[in-house]
């Protein structure tokens, strides 16, 4: 292999190695297959690009199309990722391993393309929150609105997955209009710099997007503003040099940090020798010390078991320990690959030293283990090991010592109650797992541990395959935790977006809320028209169009038609007495779905037309109830349109059912998908 010269991409160029250029090795052989540096980089004039080019070229497009620009990425990466795969080998991971960091990463794009059109608006304002009525007449009202901030996100990533923690990453800062440089770690710069190199290559995103740094920040950090944003992966130690910039603190620059982590996992009591879930408890533990070799920041640290089944979890992970087969991850037989780096190694066992003051290695010996197919004095190769503590509560330092690799201390607890103070001595972590059938101990560990956790997993038979393991961030979820973790969180949906977007609250008249939000407010100005609102296609349609309809007449052989015909005889439709009886009934009243149904035939226009389908109703409410002899009416409003494709969007209809005195009834949100 010909040695790379790693590229950073800067204000729409991409720039080779200079300055102070280090050499990059193979995990497996030590020999030098890349260089880095970063000497030459204007970073200054990088922030400026992603400020004044690519952050205006994001906040003009819509949530909708941004999230369709994610996807288009995770495909063009998907269908070049096997160039990526055999990069990946020189880091020292396998193939499973790879498909962790980059079948991973791109599945995070899809995610979050999916999210993006599902869950937020085809606008570039996102609403936060339900409406806040300040005054007596609704005149004057509060909400809470989301912007995309004015600034870069410097994403500062770890060197144990180059693909998964680049992307995982930029998809919700691409997503909330946000442009970002990404920094990774030097140790497996290569592999994230072809990935970007794709996702430049691509085209999809518009210039200053994206920007990399292959080397150095130089003095990036101080020039960071309160629109900036930084997101850190890496070691405790590094976090708080990057937090203690005087940039960082004086200018409020938002601070996203991922760091070392203890996690623990606890078999719970219920879990004996005998059961699945101590089954599938020794599984994930030997999967989470060897997939990545360890490198993986939600790996389990501490394995805390009943005292009674201690030997039993030694004797059984021990054996699945052994018949590991550690060498070169080119190899189909290989299970577990290298550490990242000789430095890495290093930094591997002189923690486990540590941990071997306090606890007794009962498997894996660094200075006698096999490796098959490779020299393991030049490749960053170890073997899993497993230690054992007999004093937890005396100990400190296997409470406060990560060694980044296959390593993990188990330790004997007399209850749950300790179990959780064990866990809790970690002073944060990213996840716990506990593995358990009981349901009161899984609150007990929410109640005792929530707090010191960003991720609890449960696991037991019940799960089955669809649990995703222990280790396994997901988009959808949180990913982050407290104390020592960080303090931070990543991905989690939607919540992740908002990372990278001010919440302002806005106060003002409902026709500004509308005119801000793009939504109907109400109160806001209703724009009725002669043309019935189901005549107009998805782009005619405006919003406000109003529709109010005639009335009509509720009788008693109405309700008890209605009775007879669903089989709805409930006491208040149907007993005039009992109904009476009731505090919340004047009488006999009619059905809250025969409401629905009368106001239905009120407003819809039968005829085929714009309106495709109705598939649901929102924020259904009975505010008043309907009594035989009462005229309903119905005011039908456009509220809100969402594009979904070029062929139709959903429309949003806010609809208020009165009674003859003006008296609302009923009110809910009608969802329709409507011909473009």
């Amino acid at each position: 292999m010909s040695i790379m010269k790693l590229q950073s991409y800067a204000a729409g160029k991409w720039i080779g190695p200079s300055g102070n250029v280090a050499k990059l090795r193979s995990a497996i052989s030590g020999d030098v297959i890349a260089e880095i540096g970063s000497g030459g980089l204007d970073v200054a004039g990088m922030a400026e690009h992603a400020r004044k080019v690519g952050g205006p070229a994001l906040r003009a497009l819509t949530f909708h199309q941004r999230a369709g620009m994610l996807k288009g990425l995770a495909q063009y990466l998907n269908e070049r990722r096997d160039a990526l795969y055999e990069l990946s080998y020189e880091t020292g991971a396998t193939r499973t391993d790879s498909m962790i960091d980059i079948d991973g990463g791109i599945g995070t794009l899809f995610v979050y393309s999916s999210k993006g059109r599902r869950e937020l608006p085809d606008d570039v304002v996102l609403v936060d929150g339900e409406l806040e009525r300040i005054g007596k007449t609704g005149a004057f009202l509060g909400a809470h609105v989301c912007t995309p901030l004015q600034g870069v996100a410097v994403h500062i990533n770890a060197f144990n997955f180059p693909v998964w923690g680049m992307l995982e990453k930029l998809a919700p800062t691409l997503l909330a209009g946000v442009p970002a440089i990404v920094k990774p770690a030097s140790a497996t710069a290569w592999l994230t710099e072809a990935a970007f190199h794709m996702l430049i290559e691509s085209c999809i995103l518009p210039n200053g997007a994206l920007q990399l740094i292959a080397g150095s920040t130089g003095d990036l950090l101080d020039r960071l503003t309160c629109q900036d944003v930084v997101s850190f992966t890496g070691s405790a130690a590094t976090a708080q040099m990057l937090r203690t910039n005087p940039a960082i603190s004086n200018n409020s620059v938002r601070f996203i940090a991922e760091q070392d982590s203890l996690n623990a996992t606890i078999l719970g009591l219920d879990a004996a020798p005998d059961t699945p879930e101590f089954e599938t408890f020794v599984r994930e533990v030997h999967r989470e010390m060897t997939a990545k070799a360890g490198q993986k920041c939600t790996a389990m640290r501490r394995i805390l078991v009943p005292q009674t089944h201690r030997d039993a979890v030694i004797e059984a992970v021990s054996a699945r320990l052994a018949r590991t087969v550690i060498g070169n991850p080119r190899d189909e037989a290989t299970r577990m690959g290298a550490l990242a780096s000789l430095a890495q190694r290093d930094d591997v066992l002189a923690k486990a030293a540590i941990i071997g003051g306090e606890a007794r290695r009962v498997y894996g010996d660094p200075d006698n283990f096999a490796a098959d197919g490779v020299d393991m004095v030049a490749g960053a190769f170890v073997p899993p090991m497993l230690f054992v503590c007999d004093d937890p509560d005396g100990a400190s330092a296997i409470h406060s010592t990560e060694a980044f690799g296959p390593v993990a201390t188990v330790m004997g607890y007399r209850d749950i109650d300790h179990a959780l103070e064990l866990a809790n001595r970690g002073e944060g972590s990213l996840v716990a797992s506990i593995f358990t059938r009981d349901p009161a101990v899984a609150r007990q560990a929410v109640l005792a541990s929530g707090a010191f956790h960003g991720r609890l997993y449960f696991a037991n038979r019940d799960t089955g395959k669809e649990a995703t393991g222990h280790g396994s961030p997901l988009p959808h979820l949180v990913h982050g935790g407290p104390g020592r973790a960080g303090g931070g969180e990543e991905m989690g949906g939607v919540r992740g977006v908002k990372h990278y977007m001010q919440r302002t609250a806005i106060q003002a008249s409902p026709d500004l809320l509308a005119g801000i939000t793009g939504t109907f407010i109400p109160g806001s100005t209703e724009k009725p028209k002669a043309v019935h609102p189901f005549r107009l296609k998805f782009g005619e349609l405006e919003i406000g169009h109003t529709l109010q309809t005639a009335s009509r007449t509720v009788t008693l052989e109405d309700i008890e038609h209605f009775a007879e015909f669903t089989g709805d005889t409930f006491y208040a439709h149907m007993d005039e007495e009992a109904a009476k009886a009731n505090p919340f009934f004047p009488g006999r009243v009619a059905h809250g779905y025969l409401i629905l149904s009368f106001a239905a035939g009120l407003f819809v226009d039968p005829a085929p037309g714009p309106v495709l389908a109705n598939y649901g109703l929102d924020n259904l409410r009975f505010s008043r109830p309907v009594s035989p002899g009462d005229s309903l009416s119905v005011k039908l409003t456009a509220k809100e349109k969402t594009r979904r494709n070029a062929e139709y969007g959903e429309v949003r209809w806010a609809v208020s059912v009165s009674n003859q005195d003006g008296e609302e009834v009923a009110s809910y949100d009608l969802l329709t998908m409507n011909a473009m």
